[in-house]
């Protein structure tokens, strides 16, 4: 009895137990929770999709009197510290801004088109911009739409006219700004056959007129140098080639690469961020590089020098007469040598031969319009060139 009494105690517990307990939960990785469900985790919730891209104003000073950032920068594909336009514009804005008390701020478009650019120039107006930068030839269509969609705002395009493809207009609420790349080129050109180079190479970006500019005037250069210094026909070789894109690329440095290792001494890179793969493949060859737009000795201890354009002193010229009330809208202003819009960086560069005095003869004859360099652009300007000392290689 006492058995029986004990067994049946024990089937009364454990019927209590079943009743009273929880059911097993499925966890989120598909295995078993045993706890209640306070205890158990709920399932993750499924991810929000991402947003789509948008334009990225960048931190700025204050608002001014005016309720916004009167001075506004929209960079093209690259970033505000890209060592090339969009960095240069932008210390000029931000130089006259500083002096000035002005408020400023520079906006990133969500990607590379039209579309993204004209948006991104909207937000920018309506963030409170009385003018806008534009840097580079990308913006020549976006520009063209603009000037005409804000005829009260104030536009300055760098290196490039408005133009959608049935010639430039510059409205006069717009100034292009324009460099003489040819003689900038000239320079750079100059100073590495007067440095005692008779090896060089150039690499431009994409065959678009500043680069096209800038390679010949860099060839024309060369044949100058060779000129004075009596040098025979050939002893000057120069290889030629464009890469087909402003970005860093293992193609680019693969072609600098071999270039050395042919025995080119300098390469004059003209071609925005690509140039950073022509000096990483220089400082794997112990080659030398020179570098363009603005000055780029601290990217590379390869770089020699630089063919400058003057981004920050031709944003601040401008932005100081828009200010000044008189604003050159309508224009397409040439920064040349006469109006010191292109040079080589003297103070950072590092040659061992070629002096100062003598770039600041080269530079003066250039000045004064004593020495005519092609102005010819197209992708085989270069093949037009009346060459008569060096061997130019196109690839």
């Amino acid at each position: 009895m006492k058995k029986i009494i004990a067994i049946a105690l024990t089937l009364i517990m454990v019927l209590t137990l079943v009743a009273c307990g929880t059911p097993a939960t499925p966890a989120p990785d598909g295995g078993q929770s045993t706890g209640t469900p306070e205890q158990t985790p709920a399932p993750a919730p499924a991810p929000a999709p991402a947003p789509a891209p948008s334009p990225t104003p960048a931190p700025a000073p204050a608002p001014d009197a005016t309720g916004g950032a009167r001075l506004a920068l929209v960079t093209d594909y690259g970033t505000i510290d890209d060592g090339s336009f969009n960095q240069g514009s932008w210390e000029g804005l931000v130089q006259f801004a500083t002096e000035h008390g002005i408020s400023h701020q520079y906006y990133q478009p969500p990607e590379v088109s039209d579309a993204a650019y004209i948006s991104t120039i909207e937000l920018a107006i309506t963030g409170g911009a009385e003018l806008v930068v534009t840097p580079g030839f990308l913006f020549a269509a976006a520009v063209y739409e603009a000037q005409a969609m804000f005829p009260d705002i104030m536009f300055v395009l760098i290196d490039a006219q408005p133009n959608i493809g049935d010639g430039p207009y510059v409205a006069d609420n717009t100034v292009a700004v324009l460099y003489a790349e040819q003689e900038s080129g000239f320079l750079a050109g100059y100073a590495a056959v007067m440095e005692g180079h008779r090896e060089l190479g150039f690499i431009g970006g994409i065959a678009v007129p500043a680069v096209v500019l800038f390679g010949t005037g860099f060839v024309e250069g060369a044949e100058y140098a060779a000129a004075e210094l009596g040098l025979a026909a050939g002893d000057i070789t120069i290889r030629y080639a464009y890469a087909g894109t402003f970005s860093p690329s293992p193609e680019v440095q693969t072609m600098a690469a071999a270039w050395f290792n042919e025995g080119v001494e300098v390469i004059f890179a003209a071609a925005g961020g690509a140039g950073f793969s022509v000096m990483a493949a220089a400082e794997a060859a112990g080659g030398l590089v020179i570098g363009v737009d603005i000055d780029q000795a601290g990217a590379s201890e390869t770089v020699i020098t630089s063919a400058l354009k003057g981004l920050q002193a031709s944003v601040y010229s401008v932005i100081s007469d828009f200010v000044d009330g008189n604003f050159p809208g309508g224009q397409a202003k040439v920064f040349n040598a006469a109006l010191d819009g292109v040079g080589l960086p003297m103070e950072t560069s590092r040659f061992q031969n070629f002096t100062q005095a003598q770039y600041d003869a080269i530079f003066a004859r250039l000045a004064a319009g004593e020495i005519s360099v092609s102005t010819t652009v197209g992708a085989e300007a270069h093949l037009g060139l009346d060459l008569s000392l060096v061997r130019l290689i196109a690839i």
